[in-house]
């Protein structure tokens, strides 16, 4: 029987990147090589079927471990690295600055270092089609005022640690793919939602902290404004980059949705009202409190697609109303797994202050 060709997946036991090797699984016809440390973020339980099918092989270790990296590329001769693996959340940033930069700097030059010796080890043929994809964030690009969008070609303006490292990573890409000719794509993608995704992040948190009757802890007067967009759709773009993409080139990855952040806790309130009323029927948004803002807060990120729109003919498919709909219910019902990725610790206390 012929052996299905390989991707190599990096962080694909956390949020996007189990949703990318969930995907990738159901497609049937590619082995998922699956390499994640398994940090506070990453869980095998994201990962349900997935990890009991023979075309997944999940192997816990670190993306700066070159001689692991090394060998699992030598076994599985993937024709695909797709890079998730990062610190992302901005609050833990502010908190442990160091962390973000040994994994995502560090972490990717090593990564990118390992993959220039494998590529320059492949036929001619298996070059050409070989790709290396960095998952990146809109929030390289920094802040936005009340008008405009982020292009591609935005100049890089990071205003926290996490983006910063972020940004250092992309600048790195860019160097491996211009000076060793590593063909690198970047994308860069505005907030996802969606199930799986740790609690401590804006939507999985208010529902839970709204399911447990506890307070809405909404950030500075709640103004602030991001672009959503469903993990389904973003992991469907990445599929489209790595079949259609460019190599040197980066994509905006959004899903045309701004919402302020209050209006999003207002909108989860809603649909918690209907699917989980409170026993003495007043509204969940009475749960919602002002607390002291972020430091260094973004006020608004919104991204411009039309590259990804016109030259990989891809548009986001889920609406964010029932979107946010299905993943309120996903939550409310998956007390198990949100259970095994906390370990039963209070995670959700809030981090980020140190600053303040």
């Amino acid at each position: 029987m012929k052996r299905l060709p390989a991707i190599l997946v990096t962080g694909g036991a956390g949020f996007i990147g189990s949703c990318f090797v969930r995907q990738q699984i159901s497609r049937g016809d590619v082995r998922v090589v699956n390499l994640d440390s398994l940090t506070y973020a990453g869980n095998l339980a994201s990962l349900d079927f997935a990890r009991r099918d023979p075309r997944h092989v999940f192997v816990q270790g670190d993306i700066a471990d070159s001689q692991l990296v090394g060998e699992l590329l030598a076994e599985h001769r993937p024709h695909a690295m797709v890079h998730f693996a990062a610190e992302s959340h901005v609050d833990r940033s502010i908190d442990g600055p160091a962390n973000f930069v040994m994994t995502n700097v560090v972490g990717t030059v090593q990564l990118l270092e390992t993959a220039c010796k494998y590529y320059r080890g492949l036929s001619e043929s298996a070059r050409r089609q070989f790709r290396f994809l960095h998952v990146s964030t809109d929030e390289v690009f920094g802040s936005l005022g009340a008008e405009g969008v982020f292009h591609e070609t935005t100049p890089y303006a990071p205003n926290s640690p996490y983006s910063a490292s972020k940004a250092a990573a992309d600048h790195f890409v860019r160097a491996f793919h211009h000076t060793y000719g590593l063909p690198c794509l970047t994308t860069h993608c505005s907030n996802n939602y969606g199930p799986y995704q740790f609690p401590e992040k804006l939507i999985p948190l208010m529902i839970l902290n709204a399911a447990a009757s506890q307070p809405l802890p909404v950030y500075g007067t709640g103004a602030n404004v991001r672009d959503w967009l469903h993990v389904d759709d973003h992991c469907q773009a990445l599929q489209r980059v790595l079949e259609r993409g460019r190599p040197g080139e980066c994509y905006n990855v959004g899903g045309d949705c701004e919402q302020t952040n209050l209006d999003v806790v207002k909108a989860i309130c809603g649909v918690m009202d209907e699917l989980r009323p409170r026993d003495d029927g007043s509204p969940r948004s009475s749960q919602i409190r002002f607390v002291a803002d972020r430091p260094g807060h973004d006020l608004r990120y919104a991204v411009d697609c039309t590259k990804l729109r016109t030259e990989l003919d891809w548009r986001p498919q889920v609406d964010f109303h029932s979107g946010l709909r299905r993943t309120v219910a996903w939550y409310l019902t998956n007390a198990d797994w949100i259970e095994t990725v906390q370990g039963g610790e209070a995670r959700l206390a809030r981090r980020g202050v140190r600053a303040a």
